[in-house]
């Protein structure tokens, strides 16, 4: 096994001009981040590629646009305002086709920086929280770099990694970036109620971070033998787990087990994840794979959106033009869950942003990225209740969304509904 050198010895693999993919989600190396910040008066051009990251960005800072360019995969808060500010770019793709990215030389990366934990006695090291799509840019970097931390948990799966493969180790203990479990509040938790009474005893669940999902999985106690099957978790699942609620039993793929590509939480999560065998952290292009998704039972996928039109047009990656977040995993999952025996694709979200404006619109803005498309949408959840689009036509999908809308804007989109479809003497929409 490779002896340890420092940070700065390190990152001088970089050179002006290298594609450089960074570890994302609580992996973030941000020792190694920080050497290569430290070399910016003699860097150009270094394009930083990466999915969601956590903790600083300092390479992001206006000071530093000559030197460094972000390409995201996912834009996190962290490099968003570069991004927006033209001194960034942002790639849209499913995070189920990152990996081809770099298997078919798409976007030939120079050098990785990531984070491992300590080899084990036989010389292997482990990716712990995130494997997604990290797995792939390493085969294929000409130069890796691991910064190695005792923090970093063994995850058992994909992310078991030999030290020896890597150019450089760099020993550096710190803490994992964490997130905290939001307050939940009233109109969280009715989403929530709203989503479970959807989910069936033995369904195979994926869900994301946040209030909705956490309230959604706070909702689920009454619930028997469900499963597990998403590209992340945080700490909801953990109570459910501790109650013999998630059990796996009626899996058809990895039965028993909770499989994810990564997690992203408290450190007690990380904690439950390190090696526990009835947790799998896999490659993002097998876990994400819809071929995959819809072999498990009752599949019920649960997403979110930043507003959806009347016709069932989701957005989920921005604000019109301002690019907030990504693509993501959503269309591989929605797809997932439709074809799944008994699967649900759900939409969930609350009626009114932050600002009283309807999430529930006429029209998109303009710019607005349709992450998830009219054909795609199935379940639609709000507050309000639950509206099903699928083999709904467009006035019959526009009166469900409407009835699930915010009080406050529902004869606005009347209005708007019968302007564009010139009647409102809607069908049922109830079967």
């Amino acid at each position: 096994m490779k002896n340890y050198i420092s940070g700065e010895e390190a990152v001088k693999k970089i050179k002006s001009g290298d594609r450089v993919f960074i570890h994302g989600g609580a992996a973030t190396p941000h020792h190694l981040l920080r050497k290569m910040v430290e070399r910016a008066p003699e860097l150009w051009d270094v394009e930083l590629v990466s999915i969601s990251l956590q903790g600083e960005a300092p390479f992001a800072d206006k000071k530093y646009k000559d030197n460094f360019r972000i390409n995201a995969l996912f834009v996190s808060e962290n490099v968003r305002q570069a991004v927006n500010d033209g001194r960034g770019d942002y790639v849209p793709v499913f995070l189920s086709e990152i990996p081809k990215l770099f298997t078919r030389n798409v976007l030939p990366i120079d050098v990785a920086l990531i984070q491992v934990s300590p080899p084990d006695k036989h010389g292997y090291c482990s990716l712990g929280v995130s494997v997604d799509t990290v797995i792939s840019a390493i085969k294929y970097a000409k130069h890796v770099i691991a910064q190695v931390n005792p923090r970093m948990p063994r995850s058992l799966g994909d992310g078991i990694v030999k030290a020896d493969d890597f150019d450089a180790l760099v020993f550096h203990e710190q803490e994992l970036p964490e997130v905290g479990n939001p307050q939940l509040s009233e109109i969280a938790m009715r989403i929530g109620q709203n989503c479970a009474e959807l989910i069936e005893d033995g369904a195979t669940l994926q869900m994301g971070i946040g209030s909705i999902p956490d309230a959604v999985l706070a909702s689920l106690g009454n619930h028997k033998a469900l499963g597990v099957h998403t590209e992340m978790f945080s700490d909801g699942v953990i109570p459910l787990v501790e109650k013999g609620i998630i059990t796996g039993e009626h899996k058809k793929k990895h039965r028993n087990k909770m499989v994810t590509s990564f997690v992203l939480g408290s450190r007690k999560l990380y904690d439950f994840i390190d090696d526990n065998p009835s947790v799998s952290v896999l490659r993002v292009d097998y876990v994400n794979d819809s071929s995959v998704i819809r072999q498990n039972p009752k599949v019920a996928a649960i997403n979110s959106a930043i507003e959806i039109d009347i016709t069932g047009q989701i957005c989920s990656d921005s604000i019109g033009s301002f690019q907030y977040s990504g693509v993501g995993g959503q269309m591989d999952f929605m797809r997932g869950a439709a074809l799944s025996e008994g699967g649900k694709p759900i939409i969930a979200l609350p009626s009114m942003a932050s600002k009283g404006g309807s999430k529930i619109v006429a029209f998109l803005k303009p710019g607005a990225g349709v992450v998830t498309t009219r054909a795609h949408a199935h379940y639609v959840v709000t507050e309000y209740g639950v509206a099903n689009l699928f083999g709904r036509n467009m006035r019959q999908r526009a009166k469900a969304l409407i009835e699930i809308a915010h009080p406050n804007h529902r004869e606005e989109l009347e209005r708007a509904a019968f302007d564009r479809f010139k009647s409102y003497q809607f069908e049922s929409t109830q079967y």
